[in-house]
Order: C-alpha cells, then sequence, then structure tokens
C-alpha cells in the first residue's frame, strides 16, 4: 500500500468537452488557433492609451497604465 500524495490524473479531451456543454454559442473557450502568433498590445492600442473594442455587441475599454499594465473593462 503506498502511502504519501498522488498528482491527480486529467483528462484534456474530458475539459474540452464540459467546456464545449458549458458555451451556449458551441465555441469552447479552449479552441484557439494555435498556428496564430499573440497580438502584441502595441497593435492594438496604436501609440493610443485607451482603445474601444466591441465584442458580441458589448462595448470593451483597454486602457494601458502608467506602470505599463493592461486594464479591460466593460
Amino acid at each position: 500500500m503506498r502511502h504519501g500524495t498522488e498528482a491527480a490524473v486529467t483528462n484534456p479531451d474530458a475539459d474540452h468537452e464540459a467546456q464545449q456543454a458549458a458555451d451556449p454559442d458551441g465555441q469552447a473557450a479552449c479552441e484557439r488557433p494555435q498556428s496564430l502568433p499573440p497580438v502584441r498590445s502595441e497593435q492594438l492600442l496604436q501609440g493610443r492609451r485607451v482603445v474601444e473594442i466591441t465584442h458580441n455587441g458589448e462595448t470593451y475599454r483597454l486602457q494601458a497604465t502608467r506602470l505599463g499594465k493592461l486594464i479591460l473593462t466593460k
């Protein structure tokens, strides 16, 4: 008999299926193109401190702080 802690084993396919089932649009958050590089914040902001982004009919604000952090608000 083994004593101590054992690492939990997860099933990535089951996690993916659960995510798909939870998403009403049928688009799982884990579905992401792997071939595209990340978008740099400079590309989004284009020299501005604030940019408005429309997503699913909602407008969000992406703001760069003086300390170099990003804040996304609805």
